[in-house]
């Protein structure tokens, strides 16, 4: 007589990678595909969001039937287009991943491991390198309405430790607990292509958690194609998104009085859009 074994239940999705793209075709195509060789594959859940591009990313599930694809018809900024992927995601982990970036076989697993296992952690992320293997993580202090009047500089970081507690890792690539995201009720779209990740570090350290970077575990950035805020909208919105983190941190008035200090910069360039935008509160966010 044969007994009955157990039936062994699968298990589920582990992590869903999260992916905003807008006309990154070729670090999209490598991002994926870097991804498509993870260790457990069956538990990580890649979605990939596109902001209207015209280059074929929004055809990278032809390439991929694997990924998820959540097509929007506009660039509605990458603050909305990560609420849209983290409410479809259906996994307990958020990996935030740009197209730039290139995954090692067992980055996904490590950084799950690691996060997992800390419950002071709400985030984990690992060490950016060049394709020379030399690090080019830009970690930043939180912002305050003074960092933000100029360039933010970037602070060192002591490789030599397993892991380094950091307090504005960006978004590059980190790891989140969904239920932290949730519990902030998700992302706050005052913000539209800019600032949401400086916002999600500030709610971590509020709730007294902890954000850890492990030098251990290296990923690949093949350069920026992310999009530059050099003028127009864009410029606005990284100015107007600015005021916003500092008028919810730091009181309205100094949000206010940074706006129009943004605002007067603008018109003394005689950068007439960007002073509209930034009067009228403009920002990405699929209107233009």
């Amino acid at each position: 007589m044969v007994e009955n074994l157990p039936v062994e239940e699968p298990l589920g999705l582990r992590v869903s990678a999260i992916l905003i793209a807008l006309n990154q075709i070729e670090p999209l195509r490598r991002a994926v595909a870097a991804l498509e060789k993870s260790t457990d594959r069956e538990r990580l859940e890649i979605l990939v969001v596109d902001l209207g591009s015209q280059d074929g990313s929004a055809q990278i599930d032809t390439e991929f039937p694997g990924v998820v694809m959540l097509r929007l018809p506009h660039n509605f900024g990458a603050t909305k287009a990560m609420n849209i992927g983290t409410r479809t995601a259906k996994a307990d982990l958020m990996f935030y991943l740009s197209p730039d970036v290139e995954v090692a076989p067992d980055t996904v697993t490590k950084l799950a491991e690691k996060l997992e296992e800390d419950s002071d952690a709400a985030a984990v992320c690992p060490l950016l390198v060049d394709e020379a293997r030399k690090p080019v993580s830009r970690i930043y202090k939180l912002p305050t309405a003074e960092s933000l009047k100029g360039e933010m500089v970037a602070v060192a970081l002591d490789l030599d430790q397993e892991s380094v507690n950091v307090e504005y890792p960006g978004r590059q690539a980190v790891l989140v607990r969904k239920q932290f995201v949730k519990g902030m009720n998700y992302f706050d779209e005052r913000f539209g292509e800019f600032w949401a990740d400086a916002d999600l570090a500030m709610q971590i350290r509020r709730g007294l958690k902890k954000i850890r970077l492990y030098p251990l575990i290296q990923v690949v950035r093949h350069g920026d194609t992310s999009p530059s805020a050099e003028r127009g909208l864009l410029a606005a919105d990284r100015a107007g998104g600015a005021a916003s983190f500092i008028g919810k941190y730091y009181g309205f008035m100094a949000g206010l009085g940074f706006r129009i200090g943004a605002a007067l910069k603008a018109l003394v360039r005689f950068d007439l859009k960007q002073f509209i935008a930034l009067v009228s509160g403009a920002k990405v966010d699929g209107s233009q």
